[in-house]
């Protein structure tokens, strides 16, 4: 009973040490405001295996945690990598001079790794 529990935890560590060791990578962001709205060019990188496991997404944080725009990938990306895709329309209230780009994938969720924009 001891071996198959001490089993089980050493697995669920080895998976959670693999599913943190490929997160999404945010390697550019480009950005430009017109009539008060933001498009957002965003390049990203993510060893995408299949729909099993792909980048599916990318959102504009304002420093405090509120989700300004979303971007949905509908797809994996396994022969472009990296890859860059924008969203248009982004309302960010004049009083910030920084937003941060997160990442996800679809097997492990949001990465802690993001990547900070000013706009000024």
């Amino acid at each position: 009973m001891r071996f198959a529990a001490l089993l089980t935890s050493l697995t669920l560590t080895a998976l959670a040490t693999t599913a943190e060791a490929d997160p999404p990578v945010i390697e550019a962001v480009k950005a430009s405001q017109q009539n008060g709205l933001w498009r957002f060019d965003v390049t990203l990188s993510h060893p995408d295996t299949g729909w099993d496991h792909y980048a599916d997404g990318w959102r504009v944080v304002a420093p405090d945690g509120t989700v300004l725009g979303l971007r949905v990938l509908a797809h994996p990306h396994v022969n472009e990598q990296p890859f860059t895709r924008g969203l248009t329309g982004v309302k960010i209230p004049d009083h910030l001079t920084k937003v941060y780009i997160e990442a996800k994938c679809s097997r492990d969720g949001w990465t802690s790794l993001r990547s900070e924009y000013s706009l000024k």
